[in-house]
């Protein structure tokens, strides 16, 4: 003590007389002292009164420095005393015991930090009778305790910080003697008592301490050894390199936070003191870090180790200063944004009323305009330029807050975006766009031969004109992904709009830039967005379009798809000439007979009758069910669809002709898949680590093989294996050898032949299978049955042909004798007959009387008999005239008793002549008969050209006749088969 009191009387000349001594002071500042002292921005670096510095565990600062001053100010007091009697302060000799004196000690806990030497803090003690030695210590002057720090409980996390008043205080309060010594720290740090003031006791650290046993345990005293540093080279150059950077992020965390700077002063003037360890003690106490690891830094006795810590300490607290300035910054950035904005708009527009710059923005609009008509300056057409000059002209006149000048902007916006003359190269390949046409649909072979056709021509030609090409067909067919394919194969652009309930003129023409919220037709916004004067234009349901207020629709489509008129197509909104002859117009209709005549005379007509049993299935293999399966994220080991099951949800469920209700049932099928799969545990997501699997086929009970696996997978979300199988469905899942780590299911029954326990062995997958005896559990009971419903046709029974909007179906003509009785000649019709098809049957009537009295002139039926004539499915309208044929061979085969032949179906209509007149959709009635089975078909033979354009596998095993007169039909139906009978 006397030794710092001579440098402190060194260091101030004003004070003391020894004024040659402060060279010598100088000289002992180390360099680190200096570093410290740039610190301060160049104030003096010790002080006339010995400073301290504290560190509250609580927090609080301000009552430790209060501490701090007191003590201060008692020093200078008793100095000044000192003074005054005519004695030097170097000459007092303090009679207190040395602290190192002390070798038994009161235990005092720290519950949130450690105290380091150096510091104070202020603590709170409830045990009176704690506080109460503490009094009689300080007394005797003794006042010096043990301070350590706390242990966690174990299974509490020291980062979470507990309230003042929360159970875990209470507890350490609560505990004495051997309890609360094993909670404590082995290594603390002999304090000071400065002051005590009620419950509130002031701690100064002097040294480290570690308890080597128990003396008294209330209040818990205990023996403590002095701990002193490991012996160090001060000239180290690791430890001065350390050091410094301990100092240099220091002064890092100084410059972004102010927390640190009143430490920081108060102890660089604590310079008699200062060395390597206490720079380790000073970063390891100011910082943020949690206590254990500044307990760590305390119980460090080797000076180089204890500064990397601290090192470690103060960097993390560099990084969390920067993160506070990031985190300010940016809330700073939100609040003030807005205002700031607003701010500098205003200045902007001040800053151009000064300077006459209101026109920039018209100027620039101008400008902007210009650009884009000038890379297309030589493909557009001169009165659309001299239109856009005008309105260019007209725009630099208005006033930028007049409606006018809105109107004018949104005309030349329109007008200059459009491509004039921006044409997409052809791609006129053959042999690629069947390639592509393959690759997108299957069948359709009279589609894709109309449009390579359409192809050829433009290679032959250079160019391909515009066309109107009208697809109709039923609905799923895949008339708008057929023009997604051409649009695709000609490498041109596609767009797409649809006006089925269109009845506003203006979506087609476009309004009139006069009205509020005018824009362009859909013609003009097709070409705007796909940048291109050729695209191809898909005009969704042209069938359904409708009629309303706003004019006819269809009238304005003549314009648009008229190839002589729409090379000068005119839009009201641009009011400017279109060439459209480039277009490529695609069609797609339900029926025609709803399309306008005029607008139906300008189209070319390609009817898409739909697909036959064998094209179903070869689409659902390889389109829908691998689309399906990949959207459901099944893998194909795990799931199986056999050819017998897909057949029978082809004719039992899916009869139409389209293939989209054959799709939903597919997507039905493997979603009720996917979640028993998953109600398994099955899961298919990646991996996040490899697994490696082996397994081994062992025999089951019933001669089965199974998989055990050497390495169970196990899921957090199967907890049995039992608990995990579909209680339902049990008969869809097969069980078959797969190797895969995907699925977590054991099988039923599945045992180990050495008595292992189930839990025990591993998991095999469990492959759904699909096929015609367990259809119906995922799709529900048939739809259709069988449409043929008699092996061999009974006597006045025939059947016939018939197209209806899902395709084509089969349909028995009935007919039965009511009544008979001289004179009684009747026919009573019923079914549910249309107007056309009752005149069908009466004339049918007409001509099988005919025809019996001239084969049988005794025969009297018709003449004495009530007939019955009855089309099947009475809940379904019915009507056409190609029934008629049909229901003459079943009255003919009621009047002679004899049945047709039951392989035979016929369709066409009959005059009262009987002359076979030609009838509509040939492929349906032709797939429809397929699909009942029936070899021998009879057509009027004004159909054979229809039937032989049809494609191999529809005419594949069909005898087919064509006939011109009834009395061929008479022949076949009834003398064949009664030579084969």
């Amino acid at each position: 003590m006397l030794r710092a009191a001579a440098a402190a009387a060194a260091a101030f000349p004003a004070r003391f007389a020894a004024v040659p001594a402060v060279p010598a002071a100088e000289e002992m500042r180390s360099p680190l002292l200096r570093v410290f002292g740039s610190l301060r921005g160049g104030r003096s670096s010790v002080m006339g009164r010995r400073a301290r510095f504290c560190s509250s565990s609580s927090g609080s600062d301000s009552e430790a420095a209060a501490a701090a001053a007191a003590e201060a100010k008692a020093e200078d007091a008793v100095a000044a005393e000192g003074e005054a009697e005519g004695k030097p302060s170097s000459a007092i000799v303090s009679t207190n015991p040395r602290p190192e004196d002390f070798l038994s000690v009161i235990a005092l806990p720290l519950p949130h930090r450690p105290l380091f030497p150096g510091f104070y803090m202020p603590i709170y003690v409830k045990d009176q009778k704690l506080l109460q030695a503490l009094i009689e210590n300080r007394k005797r002057s003794a006042p010096y305790a043990g301070a350590f720090l706390v242990k966690d409980e174990e299974g509490t996390d020291p980062s979470i910080v507990a309230s003042p008043d929360s159970s875990d205080n209470k507890t350490i309060d609560s505990l004495k003697g051997k309890e609360l010594l094993k909670r404590l720290h082995e290594v603390g740090t002999l304090a000071q008592i400065t002051s005590i003031q009620g419950d509130q006791v002031v701690l100064l650290g002097h040294r480290r301490l570690r308890i080597t046993e128990m003396v008294e345990e209330d209040p818990l005293t205990v023996k403590v050894d002095h701990l002193k540093e490991n012996t160090y080279n001060k000239d180290d150059d690791v430890i001065k390199a350390t050091s410094f950077e301990v100092i240099s992020t220091l002064r890092e965390v100084l410059k972004t936070s102010s927390l640190w700077k009143d430490h920081v002063q108060t102890y660089i003037q604590h310079v008699g003191d200062f060395n390597y360890p206490r720079l380790a003690d000073f970063g390891a106490a100011i910082s943020g870090a949690n206590k254990l690891l500044c307990q760590e830094v305390l119980e460090e006795l080797d000076v180089d180790k204890r500064l990397k810590l601290t090192l470690e300490l103060v960097k993390k607290d560099m990084e969390i200063s920067k993160l506070q300035q990031a985190i300010a910054k940016a809330i700073e950035e939100k609040i003030s944004g807005d205002q700031r904005r607003y701010l500098l708009n205003e200045q902007l527009k001040a800053i151009k009323k000064e300077l006459g710059l209101e026109t920039d923005d018209k100027t620039a609009l101008s400008e902007k305009f210009r650009e884009r008509i000038e890379a297309k300056k030589d493909k557009c057409p001169p009165h659309v330029l001299q239109v856009i000059e005008e309105e260019l002209t007209k725009l630099q006149l208005l006033e930028a807050s007049s409606s006018e000048f809105n109107v004018t902007r949104n005309y030349l916006d329109w007008l200059t975006v459009l491509p004039w003359g921006n044409y997409s190269n052809e791609n006129f390949g053959v042999h690629h766009a069947q390639q592509i046409l393959d690759e997108d649909h299957y069948g359709l072979s009279d589609v894709k031969e109309r449009i390579l056709e359409f192809i050829a021509v433009g290679k032959l030609r250079g160019t391909s004109q515009g066309k109107i090409i009208c697809l109709s067909g039923p609905p799923g067919v895949g008339k708008t992904s057929i023009g997604r394919s051409i649009a695709r194969a000609l490498n041109r652009q596609f767009y797409r709009f649809s006006v089925g309930g269109l009845a506003d003129v203006a979506e087609i023409k476009g309004h009139r830039r006069t009205y509020v919220g005018a824009m362009p037709g859909k013609m003009v916004q097709c070409l705007k967005s796909v940048g291109t004067a050729n695209p191809l234009v898909l005009i969704d349901e042209i069938d359904k379009l409708g009629r309303g207020h706003s004019g006819d629709p269809a009238s304005a489509l003549l314009e648009l798809l008229d190839p002589e008129q729409n090379i000068n197509f005119l839009d009201h909104y641009l009011d400017v000439p279109i060439d459209l002859s480039k277009v490529l117009f695609v069609c797609t209709a339900n029926v025609i007979d709803t399309i306008p005549n005029p607008l139906l005379d300008r189209m070319e007509i390609i009817s898409i009758a739909g697909y036959i049993t064998d094209e179903k299935m070869h689409i659902a293999r390889d389109y829908l069910e691998k689309n399906t399966r990949e959207a459901c994220g099944i893998k194909p080991e795990q799931v199986e669809v056999t050819d017998a099951a897909l057949l029978a949800l082809i004719e039992n469920y899916c009869r139409e002709a389209g293939v989209r209700n054959l799709q939903k049932q597919i997507e039905k099928i493997y979603r009720k898949i996917a979640l028993q799969l998953v109600r398994q545990g099955v899961s298919n997501e990646p991996a996040l680590e490899a697994v490696i699997v082996t397994a081994s086929v062992e025999p089951t009970d019933d001669g089965s093989a199974t998989i055990v696996k050497d390495e169970k997978l196990n899921d957090p979300a199967v907890k049995d294996p039992e608990e995990a199988k579909e209680p339902s469905l049990k008969e869809t899942l097969v069980t078959e050898p797969v190797l895969s780590t995907d699925t977590l299911s054991t099988p039923e029954g599945n045992k180990d032949t050495d008595g292992v326990k189930e839990e025990a062995a591993d998991k095999a997958v469990k492959k759904v299978l699909i096929n015609s005896s367990n259809l119906d559990d995922f799709v529900g009971k048939p739809v259709f049955h069988a449409e043929r419903i008699y092996e061999q046709t009974p006597v006045g029974v025939v059947m016939g042909l018939a197209w209806t909007s899902m395709g084509g179906s089969t349909l028995y003509i009935e007919t039965t004798k009511v009544e008979e009785g001289e004179g009684k000649g009747a026919l009573v019709m019923t079914g549910q007959l249309g107007d056309v098809m009752k005149e069908s049957a009466q004339i049918a009537h007409t001509v099988s009387r005919a025809i019996l009295r001239d084969r049988e002139p005794d025969n009297q039926f018709f003449a004495n008999s009530k007939l019955h004539l009855h089309v099947p499915a009475g809940a379904t309208p019915k009507d056409g005239p190609s029934a008629g044929c049909t229901m003459i061979t079943s009255m003919l085969s009621l009047a002679m008793g004899k049945p047709a032949r039951k392989d035979l179906a016929m369709t066409g209509e009959v005059t009262l002549t009987g002359r076979i007149l030609p009838i509509g959709g040939v492929k349906e009635k032709a797939i429809a008969a397929r699909r009942s089975s029936i070899k021998t078909i009879i057509f009027p033979a004004a159909n054979k050209r229809d039937f032989d354009e049809l494609a191999a596998n529809v005419k594949e095993g069909l005898e087919v006749h064509f006939v011109d007169t009834y009395s061929e039909i008479y022949k076949i139906a009834f003398q064949n088969e009664t030579e084969t009978s």
